[in-house]
Formats: C-alpha cells, sequence, structure tokens
C-alpha cells in the first residue's frame, strides 16, 4: 500500500466515522449525564464491537451474510429492536435520575446513580453491534485499498489500526461535547428535554434500521 492510498483511506474514514449515527449519539449522551471518564468504557465497548466487524469483513464472512438474506435480516431486526428499547428507556427515565447523575460525575465521584463501567462497556458494545450493515460496509470498503500486489495481512492491519484511531478520536470529540452540556443538566427541565430528544432518536435510528434493506 503506497502512503498516497493510505492518505485517501484516512480522509475518507474520516468523513465516515464523523458521521452522527447511533455509536457517536450513544458518545455524547453518556458523556453528558456520567462525565468523560466514565464514558470511556462506552468507547472501549463500541470499539471492540468495531473491530469485531472489522475482523469478521476481513475474514470473507460479509460476503456470507450478504449471501442469506434471512440471517441477515434477523440480526438487522434484533439491532433495530435494541435500538428502539434504548430510546424509549431514555425518553422514560425519570429527570431527576439524570441531573442527579450529572452532579455525581461533575464531582468526579463514584456516585451511586453512575453506572458500572462494565454496564456502560456492555451497553457500548451492544449499540456498536447493533447494526449488521457495517461488517458489509466494511467488507466493501476496505478491500477498495488494498494493493493486491503485496501481502494483504500488514495492510489489513493498518487500515484496520488507523479506524480504531480516528474512530476513538471522534469517540472523544462526541463525549467531549457532551461533557460541556452536561452541567446543563443539572435543571429538571433541560433533562427531560434532553431524555426525550436523545429517546426520539434512538428510536428513529431503530425504525429506520428496521425498514431499510440491504
Amino acid at each position: 500500500m503506497s502512503l498516497h492510498t493510505w492518505g485517501l483511506y484516512v480522509a475518507t474514514i474520516f468523513v465516515v466515522c464523523a458521521i452522527p449515527g447511533p455509536n457517536m449519539l450513544l458518545m455524547m449522551t453518556h458523556g453528558a449525564r456520567y462525565g468523560m471518564r466514565p464514558t470511556t468504557a462506552t468507547m472501549a465497548g463500541c470499539l471492540m464491537s468495531l473491530m469485531l466487524m472489522l475482523a469478521v469483513s476481513v475474514a470473507g464472512l460479509g460476503v456470507l451474510l450478504k449471501a442469506w438474506p434471512t440471517t441477515f435480516d434477523a440480526l438487522r431486526l434484533i439491532g433495530a429492536a435494541y435500538l428502539i428499547w434504548l430510546g424509549v428507556k431514555a425518553w422514560r427515565a425519570p429527570a431527576s435520575e439524570v441531573a442527579a447523575a450529572q452532579v455525581d460525575a461533575s464531582a468526579d465521584a463514584a456516585g451511586k446513580r453512575i453506572p458500572a463501567r462494565g454496564a456502560l462497556l456492555r451497553n457500548g458494545f451492544l449499540v456498536g453491534s447493533s447494526n449488521p450493515k457495517a461488517i458489509l460496509f466494511s467488507a466493501a470498503l476496505l478491500p477498495q485499498f488494498i494493493d493486491a500486489s503485496q501481502p494483504t495481512l500488514p495492510q489489513f492491519a493498518v487500515l484496520v489500526a488507523t479506524t480504531a484511531v480516528m474512530e476513538v478520536s471522534w469517540y472523544a470529540v462526541y463525549a467531549g461535547c457532551g461533557t460541556r452540556i452536561g452541567a446543563k443538566l443539572r435543571s429538571s427541565s433541560v433533562a427531560k428535554a434532553f431524555n426525550r430528544l436523545t429517546g426520539g432518536v434512538f428510536v428513529g435510528f431503530g425504525a429506520i434500521m428496521g425498514l431499510m434493506r440491504h
């Protein structure tokens, strides 16, 4: 792989990772509710799911998934249902709990209202894994930047590492934006509006995923 090809991939993945989606919304939501440090566990969960999807794509299983539409549709509907459930949960969350969690986070306390890091990691992994289209997208994107005349494994390693760095960087940006608005969530009315907005967006993501076809 030439430096020029790698540069093109960096530019491409920069834009792809920047596009708001369920992962980035989750980072902003957790950053606003719990602060940056607890949200690193959410980042780790989403990154784990991304690395798993890239590994599946590199192994060529994305082609098999596309060849088995029933399996693909089952995974897609499960992912859509999870996002909708997450949205309903956020919508119905008491505003007082969000405000209290932000107070604990801003005090840098291990407050009882902040979920355990394992729960945040699991939440990140499930949201990151909710869209099986990412596997097909990876299977279609990565090979475009591979030089078939050179060993493929080192090239895949470079592309996967580049993707991980870019993705985590955008996680941090979105989570940082969330922490900047987090202080406003101490107001119950603002926290309630935040719950409704993020819950509605998650439901929207789930509905779109459920209706889309590959």
